[in-house]
C-alpha cells in the first residue's frame, strides 16, 4: 500500500501498521462506529500486540470465535460491543478470504472505476452505503486510491475540501473540524427526529 497522509492522534505504531497494512485498515473501519476514531483506528494494532504478530485475513476468519472474542473483551476492550465486533471482524475477513483470496488490498486495487469499488466496500458486512463512501474517501485522499469516478462515488465525503470523516484528519485541525460537522449533523438528525 502507498503509504499517504493519514496521521491520527494515536500512537505513532498504530499509525504505522494503518497505513501499511491493507487489512489493518479494513478492520479499522469495521471498528469505527459508537466508538471514537482514535479507538477504532487503534484497536488493529491493540489486537496485533494480544496475538503477538500481524494476523492476516485468513487467521482471524478462521480464529475461534469465542477466543477471539476473549481478545476483544480483554481490558481495555477493543471496542465497546467486542462480541459483536469480533464477530463483524470475522464476518468481513471471510468475505476477504473468499472473493479476494485474503488479501485486503484486492478489495480496491483491480477495481474497474469507483462505482465498483464502492459496490465492492459496500458489500462487506456492516458496511452501509455511508460507510463505504467514508472508505471510499479514505482511499482516494489518503492511499492514492483513486480509479476513475471515485470522488463522485464517495458522494460529498470525495469532496477536497470536505471535513467530515477520517478521511480529512490530516492534523489537530482538522480532526477538531471533522468533529464539529459530526457533533452539526447529531443535532440535525436529533431535532428530526423529535416530536412536533
Amino acid at each position: 500500500m502507498t503509504a499517504m497522509t493519514l496521521s491520527l492522534p494515536i500512537d505513532p505504531a498504530a499509525n504505522e501498521l494503518l497505513n501499511r497494512n491493507a487489512l489493518a485498515l479494513v478492520l479499522g473501519l469495521v471498528l469505527d462506529q459508537q466508538v471514537p476514531m482514535e479507538k477504532a483506528f487503534s484497536s488493529p494494532y491493540v489486537l496485533s500486540q494480544r496475538l503477538g504478530h500481524e494476523p492476516d485475513a485468513a487467521e482471524l476468519a478462521g480464529y475461534d470465535p469465542d477466543a477471539l472474542v476473549a481478545l476483544f473483551a480483554q481490558p481495555p476492550a477493543l471496542h465497546r460491543f467486542p462480541k459483536a465486533m469480533a464477530a463483524r471482524v470475522q464476518e468481513v475477513c471471510r468475505v476477504l478470504v473468499d472473493r479476494y483470496d485474503g488479501d485486503a488490498a484486492r478489495l480496491w486495487s483491480d477495481a474497474a472505476d469507483g462505482r465498483e469499488l464502492l459496490r465492492r466496500i459496500a458489500d462487506l458486512p456492516g458496511f452501509g452505503k455511508q460507510k463505504a463512501q467514508i472508505f471510499l474517501a479514505l482511499l482516494g485522499k489518503r492511499f492514492d486510491v483513486t480509479p476513475e469516478g471515485w470522488r463522485e462515488a464517495a458522494g460529498g465525503y470525495g469532496d477536497p475540501d470536505a471535513h467530515r470523516s477520517v478521511a480529512d484528519v490530516v492534523d489537530a485541525d482538522s480532526l477538531r473540524r471533522v468533529r464539529e460537522y459530526k457533533q452539526q449533523m447529531k443535532a440535525a438528525a436529533k431535532a428530526r427526529s423529535a416530536p412536533a
